[in-house]
C-alpha cells in the first residue's frame, strides 16, 4: 500500500471561537499547500482514500488534496488522527482500511512525525515533518507491526 502523510498547511494562531479545533488555513497556508499538491499530481499521487482529523484545518487541507489529486471518495473523518494520538492508534485506522491501494492522512503534529518514524522502524522521531509537507511510505505488511520503506518527502519550501 502506498501510504501518504499530509500535514495540515498554516492555519491561523487563534480562532474566532478562540477553540484550537476551529483555527482554520491561512491563505498563506492554502498558496504553499497548493504548491505541493500539484507537485504530487504531477508525480501521480493518486489516493483511493483520504483519511482525516476532524480538525477544521486538517479538513480544509483534505478538502484540497481531494480536489487536486483527483479523490472521488468521501473523506474519513477519524479521531486516531488527533495531534495527541498514538502511532499504533494511528495503524489501526489504516488497517482498517488496508484493502485500499493508497490511502492519504491528513492531520498533526506530533502526532505525523511520531507515526512516520514508526512506520519506518524507528522508535525515535525522525522526521522534520513541516507544516502542508507530504510523505510517501510504502508499506509491503499490513500486519500488526508495519514494515515501512521512506519513497520520498515534499515541503512548501522544495515545491
Amino acid at each position: 500500500m502506498e501510504l501518504y502523510l499530509l500535514r495540515h498547511g498554516i492555519a491561523e494562531d487563534r480562532a474566532a471561537s478562540g477553540r484550537d479545533a476551529d483555527r482554520a488555513l491561512t491563505e498563506e497556508g492554502k498558496r504553499k499547500l497548493e504548491k505541493v499538491l500539484k507537485r504530487a499530481r504531477k508525480a501521480g499521487v493518486a489516493p483511493a482514500l483520504i483519511l482525516s482529523s476532524p480538525l477544521l484545518r486538517a479538513m480544509e487541507t483534505a478538502r484540497m488534496a481531494a480536489g487536486e489529486l483527483g479523490c472521488k471518495s468521501a473523506i474519513v473523518r477519524c479521531d486516531a488522527l488527533l495531534p495527541d494520538s498514538t502511532p499504533r492508534d494511528a495503524w489501526s485506522e489504516i488497517r482498517a482500511h488496508g484493502d485500499e491501494p493508497s490511502l492519504l492522512l491528513t492531520g498533526h503534529e506530533p502526532l505525523f512525525s511520531h507515526t512516520a518514524a514508526w512506520l519506518l522502524g524507528s522508535t525515535r522521531a525522525m522526521v522534520d515533518f513541516r507544516k502542508g509537507a507530504l510523505l510517501c511510505i510504502e508499506c509491503a505488511s499490513m500486519g500488526p507491526e508495519p514494515r515501512g520503506v521512506l519513497q520520498w518527502m515534499l515541503t512548501p519550501k522544495v515545491c
